[in-house]
């Protein structure tokens, strides 16, 4: 769906094509110019060296980022093998260089196997996760020591398309891997390029990343923020919810019980929010069991 600039602002999601450089609140702070409205949101942050498909939430959509924040990402990007950086990722400063050059393809399968399935990842220092309630970044530049527990995460998929030999600017020899991955959310894809070099004994780091897909929504339906000011391409809320919950169908009695919180029994679902929709096909509200009744996350009638 697009908008004219004269009309008001409809509620729903806009998908971007964040260029490298922004940060996830620059993109918001620019579409709230763009779609003249204070209310948007994004549902999970892209490092400002990443590009790709950033979620944004505009008016009443934004009670829905919370719940699409959760699910899954899929990524391709570039791994450099044989540098340490402070940031795990190509924006940090080099900490140490060691030739990679005697790295098989033997040995990166291996190590990509090992960062496969479920895991326990330790984030990057540099990122936005709290320790006791300070952001880890603003930790690292106030000098301090300090260790940062390790998380469960889902590697869905880690493949390696393409290892390619180089010379870093320091005359280092390394090794460039072209690499996909699929992961839950909070997932940092920098931390497996760390974590793929250093059980390689060598290093490593990210230096590219592009984000292809967040849950059900693409490249294909992203813009960038160019082609937003242009013309606003908004996915209506009843639209997006189709395409990233579980759809349960009621009739006008149910809808309103619902509506008016009431826990009604509800069908079997996959675990996570499952949408409401009246008989009419408006999107009414988001739920999710507990103890086989409906309990309700938020409304949107």
């Amino acid at each position: 769906m697009t908008q004219n600039k004269q009309d008001k602002t409809p509620d729903g999601l806009v998908i971007v094509d964040k260029p490298s450089g922004f940060t996830s609140h620059d993109v918001v702070a620019k579409m709230r110019g763009i779609a003249r409205t204070r209310r948007v949101g994004h549902a999970g942050t892209l490092d400002p060296m990443a590009t790709g498909v950033l979620v944004l939430g505009v008016e009443r959509a934004t009670k829905l980022l919370g719940h699409l924040a959760l699910t899954e990402k899929e990524y391709l990007g570039t791994i450099r093998l044989g540098q340490d950086t402070v940031t795990d990722d190509a924006e940090g400063e080099i900490t140490s260089s060691t030739d990679a050059s005697g790295v098989t393809r033997e040995g990166i399968d291996a190590g990509v196997a090992a960062l496969s399935g479920a895991i326990m990842q330790v984030p990057s220092k540099v990122s936005a996760i709290k320790i006791d309630g300070k952001r880890s970044y603003a930790r690292v530049r106030g000098g301090e020591e300090f260790e940062i527990p390790a998380r469960p995460v889902t590697i869905s998929s880690f493949r390696v398309y393409d290892v390619r030999e180089a010379v870093a600017e320091d005359g280092t020899p390394v090794v460039d891997l072209v690499v996909s991955v699929v992961c839950s959310s909070g997932t940092y894809v920098r931390a497996l390029a760390r974590d793929l070099g250093a059980g390689l004994g060598v290093g490593g780091h990210l230096t590219a990343l592009r984000r292809t897909r967040v849950g059900p929504y693409g490249l294909d339906a992203a813009r960038t923020l160019e082609q937003h000011q242009q013309e606003l391409a908004v996915m209506p809320v009843a639209e997006a919810a189709a395409a990233a919950f579980p759809r349960w169908d009621v009739d006008e009695k149910r809808a309103k019980l619902l509506l008016n919180g009431v826990r009604l029994d509800m069908p079997s679902y996959p675990p996570g929010p499952v949408g409401v929709f009246g008989p009419d096909g408006a999107f009414l509200v988001l739920v999710e069991e507990q103890k086989g009744k409906a309990k309700s996350l938020a409304v949107f009638a």
